[in-house]
């Protein structure tokens, strides 16, 4: 019998072949479909980056106009069920306008970027994305690779904070309108479903659409926001629905515009608290917060998870959760924002 001999570098060419698009069979968006207005004051390009499981990310990157050397960079994700055409690229274009170097990504598994199948999360490879994004603007020519700061919006915002811990290179993060993932999947909202006996319910539910998705071999979906929006429905899902469904944030590429996650991709996240090492994060957090969000909490757990002085909560009066997703409230803080890279990356 032939024997087969794999080296370590063949098995990595292999997982790299096996997991990762070939860029140019991706047929990226060439044409402007953001849910905002193209800015006058950037120039805008697709690019792609691969991360530690051999995905391909895509991204926007944004470049003030004219500018020359080497630039402070920020990457830019979220929030949790969305894709880079919405909230994540209006921050990214304004920061780009005020002289910094941006990018907002696709995360695996969703919008343009890779991986299969559709319409999963993890804390780790979502972590990961972050990683591959400072991995990606380390290199550039036009980066200063000591000045790399991320954005963490939504449900990206607890990513960004597990990247920060385990990444010196990100010299300071941001989060806006944050929620952990893995406390929501473990507590429900509100703390609702913190107890074992609801946990174990959840496993179970979880346990049989796997059987089920395997059976078919088809991963159901949760569905997104809901739609039609029910007269009964919590206020903080209609503002989700006023975001999501409306012209004001519809985007085809969305999985909250449409029909959502698959109902177990989100199910690691239960096991897998996202801020653990917080308090060891050694460079600064800001973190962005309306008053009078329903998930406000999850911001300032996550405050308390911080030690030192390196932290800042900001609380923007009267806000709510995706008061912060746009400019149609007008309140998201720019100038703060620029003033806390602009002072700690430098």
């Amino acid at each position: 019998m032939q024997k087969i001999l794999i080296t370590l570098a063949g098995i990595a060419l292999l997982a790299s072949c096996c997991n990762n698009k070939n860029t140019n069979d991706m047929n990226l968006t060439q044409e402007w479909d953001k849910t905002f207005p193209k800015s006058d004051l950037v120039e805008h390009s697709k690019v792609t980056f691969h991360n530690h499981y051999g995905i391909t990310l895509v991204a926007d990157m944004y470049i003030p106009k004219g500018a020359e050397g080497k630039l402070p960079a920020i990457a830019v994700s979220g929030p949790f069920g969305a894709v880079k055409e919405q909230t994540s690229g209006i921050y990214a274009q304004h920061l780009a306008e005020r002289g910094f170097l941006t990018i907002a990504f696709d995360p695996s598994y969703t919008g343009e970027s890779g991986g299969e199948p559709r319409r999963m999360a993890s804390p780790d490879i979502n972590t990961e994305d972050f990683l591959a994004a400072v991995d990606f603007l380390s290199v550039q020519e036009n980066v200063d690779s000591e000045r790399i700061g991320i954005i963490g919006i939504c449900g990206w915002g607890g990513m960004a904070i597990n990247a920060a811990a385990l990444d010196p290179r990100i010299k300071a993060t941001l989060t806006s309108t944050m929620y952990d993932m893995s406390r929501v999947a473990r507590e429900g909202y509100f703390g609702s479903a913190d107890n074992v006996e609801a946990r174990d319910a959840q496993r179970a539910a979880w346990a049989a659409q796997r059987t089920e998705d395997y059976r078919t071999g088809n991963y159901k979906r949760a569905g997104g926001v809901v739609d039609p929006l029910p007269e009964d429905a919590p206020w903080f899902v209609k503002d989700y629905y006023d975001y999501y469904k409306t012209e004001r944030g519809y985007h085809p590429r969305s999985g909250n515009s449409n029909d959502g996650w698959n109902i177990t991709g989100t199910m690691s996240f239960l096991n897998q608290p996202l801020l653990d090492m917080a308090g060891e994060i050694k460079t600064p957090v800001l973190l962005i917060h309306g008053e009078k969000a329903h998930s406000r909490y999850f911001s300032e757990g996550a405050f308390a998870k911080l030690k030192g002085d390196n932290k800042e909560l900001l609380i923007i009066p009267g806000a709510v959760h995706t008061d912060l997703y746009d400019d149609k409230a007008g309140v998201i803080p720019y100038d703060k924002i620029e003033s806390f890279f602009k002072e700690n990356l430098k």
